[in-house]
């Protein structure tokens, strides 16, 4: 059996666990019926690892995480914890791994299935074969910036701070991996930021437009300002291809666009560093839809964004893109077969449990291979 690499599970809270249960099959179908062994490690990540450590991650779980080729991660996040102080939120777990593994780079894919066409809010003539992918700086901006705080005023108000900031190399090292992408995609970048009125935001367009004229003059290359950019995506979203943008804006706007899918349960997303001397860089795999508490353990979840995060793993941290591919396809097969999860749920289709969703896509992998 060839061994592939190390994955670190963290299935989290409210669904994660069901949805990476489709995951690991996945994994065991690799190994048995190609050859393809994955070492795995599954540990604990937001309100789990709050129960058991007292601390949305704990020490031993990020040096596994470092140690990892790529993570695989479910969701985070429940009611109980709304209460808690900032610091011990379960979302604190996921933020804080994106920081020490240093993964700059968030894509979220919004891609539409034709078998899901019709369950978008937009017209079907609008997102028919929509494929879009925005690139997300993860590491700086407003959600990291100093200062930041609330703090009480001599008169008994209080002030609230976030600092919007952004330097040089932030900015280069995100906008050449959106030309880097876009030269395998479609070729074309849209560059999104608020240069008419924020300081961060001409820095942004200055260090994009340099950038693009000393290494990627065959990129094609347009700017656009984020709130225009908001409404282009309802208007006229198959204009875009690659769509870089900064952490803030790039939070907005990709939940945006998940929506011209029809559904948060069919977008995955890949969070990734800088490469190492070999190449190789870390790398974290999510599905960008929550830990939806509301249906856990009920067999509801919709295990396709999960397992369209582990076909990203496959193409970006292993370079098994065939693999990525057969996985892709049986899920668009899955699809076209009328298998559906509650949330994509339309007549006439089967209504289909997380593990019978899962099955199919084993049993349409298994036929791939004759």
């Amino acid at each position: 059996m060839n061994q592939v690499g190390n994955l670190l599970l963290l299935p989290g809270d409210g669904i994660g666990p069901e949805v990476m249960g489709e995951v690991e099959r996945v994994i065991g179908w690799l190994g048995d019926r190609q050859g393809m062994k994955f070492e795995c490690e599954r540990d604990l990540v937001g309100g789990s690892a709050l129960d058991a450590h007292g601390l949305p991650l704990a020490e031993s779980t990020l040096g596994l995480a470092k140690a990892a080729d790529a993570v695989v991660f479910g969701a985070v996040g429940g009611p109980q914890y709304d209460a808690n102080p900032f610091h011990l939120k379960p979302e604190q777990g996921l933020l804080q791994l994106r920081k020490e593994l240093d993964l700059f780079a968030n894509l979220r894919p919004a891609m539409v299935f034709p078998a899901l066409a019709e369950a978008s809010s937009l017209k079907k003539e609008l997102v028919e074969g929509l494929d879009i992918l925005i690139l997300r700086e993860l590491t700086g901006g407003v959600y990291f910036g100093e200062p930041r705080g609330i703090e009480t005023l001599p008169d008994g108000t209080k002030r609230a701070v976030d600092t919007q900031v952004y330097t040089t190399p932030e900015i280069r090292r995100i906008a050449a991996v959106g030309f880097e992408l876009a030269k395998k995609r479609r070729n074309h970048v849209t560059s999104v930021e608020k240069a008419n009125v924020m300081h961060t935001g001409v820095l942004w367009r200055e260090e994009v437009t340099k950038l693009h004229a000393e290494a990627f003059q065959d990129v094609e290359l347009a700017h656009m300002y984020a709130d225009n950019c908001a409404m282009q995506l309802v208007r006229r979203p198959k204009q875009f291809d690659v769509i870089v943008t900064d952490n803030l804006f790039g939070d907005l706007l990709s939940d945006a666009a998940a929506m011209l899918t029809g559904s948060l349960g069919m977008l995955p997303s890949a969070s990734l560093g800088a490469p190492d001397q070999a190449g190789r860089r870390k790398a974290l795999y999510e599905p960008v839809h929550g830990s939806a508490p509301d249906i856990a353990g009920q067999g509801k979840a919709n295990p396709l964004a999960m397992l369209l995060s582990f076909a990203m793993t496959l193409r970006y941290s292993f370079d098994l893109g065939l693999e990525a591919d057969r996985l892709e396809k049986a899920i668009a097969s899955v699809l076209d077969q009328g298998y559906r999860t509650p949330d994509i749920m339309q007549p006439g289709m089967r209504e289909v449990s997380t593990t019978a969703m899962g099955q199919a896509v084993l049993d349409i992998l298994d036929a791939s291979l004759g």
